[in-house]
């Protein structure tokens, strides 16, 4: 078992931090100053480094790369802020990879070299007001009349909502109860009857769009059917990877903390000495190496199992997990150890706790990966109904 990375993933990983660290920080800032999406300049930038759809085969304007090599990239970028690597999450672990698996050749044409080119970004619309959690209560419905696919109802917590150029939508496309009767879909922003509301304003994730999204009889092209009824298990499977890009960019931010307060802690004097020589400071900066340590090796056993495939469920939901509590510790112990000046604005660890706290939310909280942590040790899905 190696656990070192190869010489051209090193490279590959010091290039992307060079890079990062030269050109993305004042973007970052403003940015988060007027909590307004990446722009398409960003992303050309990106499609031009090869940094967009790293982990996509070539023929659809990819990098051929594996998935690891994906992670390599995007913790680099989050390090900086989520709000800029937002578009290569979405590229390298968000629906594309779904898109990629399960598409038509068609679809995978139509739709990837886009995104790797920047063009295009591509969300996924999976809640609603009713179905987070309980996710096989999708209401939002597929029906055929007249000889048209028409979508109808209301979806919720999408992130690119309002930004991104299109959807994958999951929704109810047959009778059949609970995940039997799911399936997803691609809408195009701008088609007749899909609207968006209200942009949201969160306590972090700045820059990352989201907004209630409506569907009024919006016709769908039978080409944009991604998986039709039933095919519930197949999405989810794909969802798996997207675990892992939340994972990396929560691994990220409680990186990015760690290393800022890391140095502060040599740099500020309390009591005529640097706050690392106090024991209590010391005990404090190990216990946030090892969770970061620990994080970092579950998201590389969930990826390199995957290899170029899907990582499995418990994989997937163990490093995420794991991650999402360890960013929350990490950059709270990050504002401690700061006091007054971790607290301010004026530094970045306060808008690291607050965009860290986040990733044990989107994508699956916390609790729902450890009920499916727990399935994988038993081998069967638990009824919460009962």
């Amino acid at each position: 078992m190696d656990f070192s990375l190869s010489e051209e993933q090193l490279a590959l990983r010091e290039s992307v931090r060079r890079f990062a660290r030269r050109e993305l920080p004042e973007i970052a800032a403003e940015i988060e100053r007027g909590d307004e999406p990446p722009g398409l300049d960003l992303r050309k930038r990106y499609a031009e480094l090869g940094y967009l759809g790293v982990n996509l085969d070539k023929q659809y304007g990819g990098a051929g790369l594996g998935h690891l090599d994906a992670v390599l990239v995007l913790e680099e970028i989050a390090g900086i802020s989520i709000a800029v690597a937002f578009p290569i999450f979405e590229s390298c672990f968000g629906p594309t990879l779904a898109i990629a698996h399960f598409g038509s050749e068609e679809m995978r044409q139509r739709l990837l070299p886009d995104v790797c080119s920047g063009e295009i970004v591509v969300a996924v619309s999976m809640s609603e007001p009713d179905a987070g959690s309980a996710l096989t209560d999708l209401d939002a419905r597929l029906r055929e009349k007249n000889g048209k696919l028409l979508l109808s109802g209301t979806k919720r917590w999408c992130s690119g909502a309002g930004h991104a150029d299109a959807y994958l939508v999951y929704c109810r496309m047959s009778d059949q109860p609970g995940a039997r009767g799911i399936g997803a879909v691609i809408v195009r922003k701008g088609a007749p009857g899909f609207s968006f509301g209200k942009r949201d304003r969160h306590l972090g994730f700045r820059g990352v769009g989201s907004a209630d999204m409506y569907f009024e009889e919006v016709e769908i092209d039978p080409a944009d059917v991604l998986v039709s009824a039933g095919g519930f298990k197949k999405l989810m499977e794909a969802f798996d990877l997207e675990r892992c890009g939340n994972t990396t960019m929560s691994l990220a931010v409680a990186q990015s903390a760690f290393d800022y307060v890391l140095d502060y802690c040599q740099q500020r004097e309390q009591f005529g000495k640097p706050l690392v020589d106090f024991q209590a400071v010391q005990i404090h900066l190990a216990e946030m190496k090892m969770k970061l340590d620990a994080a970092r090796l579950l998201l590389y056993r969930a990826i390199t199992g995957a290899a170029r495939g899907l990582p499995s469920l418990a994989d997937s939901s163990i490093a995420k997990c794991f991650a999402n509590e360890a960013v929350r510790e990490v950059t709270g112990k990050a504002m401690q150890l700061m006091g007054g000046y971790g607290y301010s604005r004026e530094f970045p660890i306060e808008q690291k706790l607050r965009d860290g706290w986040g990733w044990g939310i989107a994508g699956g909280a916390i609790d729902i990966q450890k009920i499916n942590i727990a399935s994988a040790l038993v081998g069967r899905r638990f009824n919460q109904r009962r």
